[in-house]
């Protein structure tokens, strides 16, 4: 059994005792996360498929941790020109592991 579920703007295709890394969450350690935005859920070999989104179904997950991710270098130039910029970026990112699936 499996859902693909929408958050952070990113599709996850998750199972339970799965565990993902999504865009920041505000929830603190250890807390209950409720996802809502269940697109589609395969139980028994049958895929369920909302439009947009499948009513009554939700997805449980914990949070374990908060985290960044590794830095990213972002260098721009243009040859022949004296135009360097260097940035670097680290996104925050929550970890969670997936604990019920409901529809």
């Amino acid at each position: 059994m499996y859902a693909i579920i929408e958050t952070g703007g990113k599709q996850y295709r998750v199972s339970e005792g799965d565990v993902i890394r999504e865009e920041k969450l505000p929830e603190a350690v250890g807390e209950s996360v409720e996802f809502t935005k269940v697109l589609a859920i395969s139980k028994d070999g049958k895929l369920n498929v909302g439009k947009p989104w499948l009513e009554g179904s939700k997805v449980t997950a914990k949070v374990l941790q908060h985290g960044k991710a590794d830095k990213i270098i972002v260098f721009k130039y243009k040859p022949k020109k004296n135009y360097r910029r260097k940035q670097g970026h680290r996104q925050p990112f929550t970890e969670v592991q997936i604990e019920k699936i409901e529809g």
